[in-house]
């Protein structure tokens, strides 16, 4: 490290106070505050609770502000502090049937039951500057709907009814957790769900348009994609029954796709799922197409040999914090490595240069 170097200690103080001082930029600027990041960054928010595996909206703004907006950089503050938390136990899995949607939509069904609730989206805008943000204008209010707090059925459960998708499996047994346990292979899908969704958003999406342009023949509607919060509950011993200790927010999404059979299952369409922190919807679109992707063998289907069919690829190359890691570690000193390789290269080199004198001495 840079401290073994003469009077390494001292620069590095210095560039942790440069870096505190870029950090708040110009004084005359009014200093951002936690609460203004958690209610008007709430999409980076989401995405720093969602890969770093923590909801805690406060703490990931607090993580985006001491990182200066690098939100790799607060991912990995997050998954850090995540470590130094007691855990006092498990939850019991949350029921989406439940959710209190702000957003619910399908692409499969126009009058899905239930109704299209757009909700606060950007699907529908001109994507053209508002230069009216730049003067800093309060926005007037909107006339918003109020979330739906009855159970809204899931589509897939229709065509369950019709017997035209395949059941999930169910069962008691407690999943792995990816947080506590390194990863092995082949993985469950319960594992490789738990990855997907700390995985690299972009990384995720890239992956999935990959499956679109026919690199694992994945051909998928959006079933359902809902926005809403659901309780969370925990069973407490020494009560006997569970209680309510919070509410979060989530985006879940469940899409159909062609299945056109196999020797064991007939044909019928099937699922991919995908289910993140906050409202983030296009990670979870994403995550859901992966998902069916990596669902070939379980399936019947051919492995077309794409990227997204590989478990062991997408799934180790997807963490963000162990890519960061593994690419920025090669900016750190690495003068005896390179010093040994420089003396080869000079070795090599005048061997080369001495059997090429040879020749031309042998032609003369």
């Amino acid at each position: 490290m840079y401290v073994a170097v003469k009077g390494g200690e001292r620069a590095i103080e210095n560039a942790h106070a440069w870096l505190a001082e870029e950090r708040r930029g110009d004084t005359s600027v009014a200093e951002l505050s936690i609460a203004q990041i958690r209610e008007q960054l709430s999409l980076a928010v989401n995405r720093v609770m969602a890969e770093g595996s923590l909801f805690d909206p406060d703490l990931a703004a607090l993580a985006i502000k001491q990182s200066r907006g690098d939100l790799i950089e607060a991912i990995f503050l997050i998954r850090a502090y995540r470590t130094t938390l007691p855990r006092f136990g498990a939850s019991l899995p949350v029921e989406t049937g439940d959710m209190a949607c702000d957003r619910r939509i399908s692409a499969t069904f126009k009058d899905a039951p239930g109704g299209q609730v757009l909700g606060p989206t950007f699907d529908y805008t001109h994507r053209l500057l508002d230069f009216k943000l730049a003067a800093e204008g309060e926005v007037a209010p909107a006339e918003q709907g109020m979330p739906r707090e009855e159970a809204t059925p899931h589509i897939t459960e229709f065509l369950q009814g019709e017997d035209v998708i395949q059941r999930e499996p169910t069962s008691d047994a407690v999943p792995g957790d990816l947080t506590r346990e390194p990863m092995e292979f082949p993985a469950n899908r319960a594992l490789r769900l738990q990855s997907l969704t700390r995985g690299d958003e972009g990384f995720i999406l890239g992956m999935a348009y990959s499956t679109q342009r026919g690199y694992a023949r994945n051909h998928a509607f959006v079933g359902e994609l809902r926005i809403g919060k659901v309780a969370v509950e925990m069973e407490i011993p020494e009560l006997g029954f569970a209680i309510e200790i919070g509410e979060l927010e989530l985006t879940e999404c469940e899409t159909v796709n062609q299945f056109q059979g196999s020797k064991t299952e007939p044909p019928q369409f099937t699922r991919g799922y995908g289910l993140v922190f906050g409202q983030s919807e296009r990670k979870s679109i994403a995550m859901a197409l992966v998902d069916r992707a990596l669902r070939w063998e379980e399936l019947g289907e051919d492995n077309l040999g794409a990227a997204a069919q590989d478990e062991e690829f997408v799934l180790s190359h997807s963490d963000n914090i162990q890519a960061t890691g593994f690419l920025e570690h090669i900016k750190l000193p690495h003068y005896v490595d390179f010093q040994s390789e420089l003396e080869l290269v000079r070795k090599l080199r005048r061997e080369a240069e001495e059997r090429t004198a040879g020749y031309q001495e042998a032609a003369e």
